[in-house]
């Protein structure tokens, strides 16, 4: 039933659509108003020693396995030691798949595929205590350029398909070991999340290419956030930006306070890069990640990810375009998550707060780190 009241993004029920995934969410923003008596996360310490000698990620020190970790002064690498995927393996043949699906398994209802690959560790700092929004901008820059390393490697590697560099931040997120890292899972096939995200920029390209030969879905949704940003605070998604990159909440965010990098030209992989947009990415990372764990002042956890082009020699690496994913699960404060259950498990995903609001909270936050207020 329709109302005689006019419409109010910060009062009514909507749903947006993700143009990246081709999907939907669900925003009632009226529902943050409801009194909250469920989970309640325990507060975690957020204080521990630059070196400690039982971390299997600090430097000198012994692993799991007993490989010892170089006595490292700046980011390390290093292959993950229970990695989820191997170089070697068998492939899983129809005799295989027999043992699981029956002898006589429909193969319209059985599939399987055997996936190859490896996997490595990206230790950010060799001090155990810190995190990216407590390092310099000149240690990510370094942390980059790793990643650029990498990628570039894996890239030339004809067995490999696909580049994940990644970080869970926090306990809440899986995080196993607090000293601060990242992972890279690189694969023989391109997964499921990016590859809807690819055929999306590929189909925004084919529909917009008659009449500009560049067309990129995510160039002219930075421009408009740009001219969104401008117009004033009702419409401005955007947190931070420099020269290079935007940091912003999607229109179509999930998660609360949920983010993405994006650079501001088209640049279809971190490869490509040049020393000051190297910078530039870093000065953003530090940025938005300080913004986070000024906001309940907190070792802010979430998952973070650097979606582009699966290779740099991959077929469809003109229509990528380089962009990071922030997903945080914080909602009320340090102690309350957003859970995606119930309606979100069997619909689609619904959030409380806009991405407006979520936008304006983050910007208004000091790039100063609450340690050193």
């Amino acid at each position: 039933m329709f109302s005689s009241e006019e419409f109010s993004f910060s009062d009514h029920s909507h749903r947006r659509f993700n143009p990246l995934t081709d999907s939907w969410v669900l925003c009632s923003p009226h529902r943050a108003k409801r009194p909250w008596l469920g989970q309640v996360e325990e507060a975690s310490a957020d204080q521990r020693p630059s070196y400690d000698p039982k971390c299997y990620l600090c430097p000198g020190n012994k692993r799991a396995t007993g490989a010892q970790n170089e006595k490292y002064s700046s980011t390390y690498v290093f292959a993950n030691d229970y990695a989820a995927v191997h170089a070697e393996q068998p492939d899983c043949d129809t005799a295989a798949l027999a043992q699981v699906a029956g002898q006589h398994a429909s193969s319209e209802l059985f599939r399987v595929e055997s996936t190859r690959g490896q996997c490595s560790v990206v230790c950010f700092s060799p001090r155990h205590d810190l995190t990216l929004p407590e390092l310099t901008p000149g240690e990510i820059s370094q942390v980059v350029r790793a990643w650029q390393k990498i990628y570039s490697d894996l890239s030339d590697d004809p067995a490999i398909s696909y580049v994940q560099l990644f970080e869970n931040k926090g306990a809440m997120m899986g995080c196993s070991n607090p000293h601060p890292h990242g992972q890279v899972w690189a694969l023989s096939e391109v997964p499921s999340e990016p590859a809807l995200e690819i055929a999306s920029l590929k189909k925004f390209h084919a529909k917009h290419a008659a009449e500009d030969p560049h067309a990129c879905l995510l160039c002219s949704y930075v421009k408009a956030e740009e001219t969104n940003a401008a117009a004033g605070e009702s419409t401005n998604r955007v947190v931070l930006q420099n020269d290079s990159f935007m940091a912003l909440v999607p229109f179509w965010a999930v998660w609360p306070f949920e983010t993405m990098i994006v650079v501001k030209s088209h640049i279809s992989n971190i490869k490509q890069l040049d020393d000051q947009q190297v910078a530039h990415l870093a000065e953003i990372i530090q940025g938005l990640t300080c913004r986070y764990d000024n906001l309940f002042q907190c070792s802010f956890p979430y998952s973070m990810g650097l979606h582009q082009s699966p290779t740099a020699t991959h077929p469809d690496a003109d229509c990528c375009h380089l962009h990071l994913h922030f997903y945080p699960p914080l909602l009320r404060n340090s102690t309350v998550r957003k859970f995606l259950v119930g309606f979100e498990m069997m619909a689609e995903p619904q959030r409380d707060l806009t991405a407006e609001q979520a936008a304006a909270r983050l910007r208004a936050l000091s790039n100063v780190h609450y340690k050193h207020v």
